[in-house]
């Protein structure tokens, strides 16, 4: 995350004084663990795979997404930090413990968010997922309005391109609305010298039509942020951080930026913080389908 912080202009000098404080952001992912980067800002927890009442995460995705958004770096002295590491969160478990779900269940999900966003003061939906095909026969358009529903509800709702790229139209359905902000991956200029980074694989909107995404991009390959399964010792936390990549590590990035703007402008809409997030991105020269707006720029979208 130290890194991915540097390429997105977000570190302590960039972002100071705003941290995310007073603003709540809800994560629809595999559930979440009480890290300590994490235990005193996990607000709320609902599990629609089995009904724990008690916040957990046998997958480890959805806490590794939450660390990128806002863990606070204690276990790693900051180095480790998410972009808006005051933030609180919302968290539900939509996803089983091998990530996967269905449509009908994030459906659910969303309504839950939609229900206490008032409650929790939720000002951000981020959803790090690529939903495949629901086998109970939901319609995947419902979910599509139902993340419209969500936007007009006043959610900055911020969706995964997904990994099935690179090419056009490989966009997840997730990040098809034209309100919510889609994000993809990009490594700046060290995707052309790695490989492995997923801005090979980041999904990409058709070509040749109106719909152009994705809407931005952030980093995504070999990312650290927090582990489920870290483990409690007498000389402190081990196994506390894991190495992931994809779009679903790039996404909770654009949602901590968002929360730094809601901070900052607790006035704005989520069509401001939109406009404001977007319209300050970095050009890298890339084609549409492949960056959109461009690089998120945290510093200069506080500026």
């Amino acid at each position: 995350m130290d890194h991915a912080r540097k390429l997105i202009h977000a570190g302590e000098r960039e972002t100071y004084p705003y941290d995310g404080s007073g603003v709540t952001a809800a994560i629809l992912d595999t559930g979440i663990a009480m890290h300590p980067d994490l235990a005193d800002r996990v607000i709320g927890f609902k599990d629609f795979v089995g009904n724990s009442r008690v916040p957990y995460d046998d997958c480890g995705h959805g806490t590794h997404v939450a660390g990128c958004l806002c863990g606070d770096g204690t276990c790693s002295q900051g180095r480790f930090a998410g972009v808006a590491k005051g933030c609180r969160v919302l968290a539900g478990k939509v996803l089983d413990e091998k990530g996967d779900g269905t449509i009908s269940g994030m459906i659910e999900g969303i309504d839950w968010v939609l229900k206490k966003r008032e409650l929790y003061q939720v000002k951000i939906l981020n959803i790090s997922v690529s939903m495949g095909r629901d086998t109970t026969g939901s319609d995947p358009h419902k979910l599509i309005a139902k993340l419209e529903e969500a936007w007009e509800a006043g959610l900055f709702v911020v969706v995964a391109a997904g990994n099935a790229g690179p090419a056009a139209g490989s966009l997840s359905r997730l990040g098809v609305g034209k309100r919510v902000v889609t994000v993809g991956c990009h490594d700046g200029e060290e995707s052309r010298e790695r490989p492995d980074s997923c801005e090979a694989c980041s999904g990409r909107g058709p070509s040749g039509t109106v719909l152009k995404k994705p809407d931005l991009v952030a980093p995504g390959t070999g990312i650290v942020s927090c582990s489920a399964f870290f483990r409690r010792t007498a000389r402190g936390c081990r196994d506390a951080y894991v190495e992931k990549s994809g779009t679903s590590m790039s996404t909770p990035l654009v949602a901590g930026a968002a929360a730094l703007c809601f901070q900052k402008y607790p006035r704005y809409t989520n069509e401001q913080v939109k406009r404001r997030i977007l319209w300050t991105a970095s050009d890298l020269g890339e084609p549409w389908n492949r960056q959109g707006w461009g690089m998120l720029n945290v510093a200069r979208m506080l500026g």
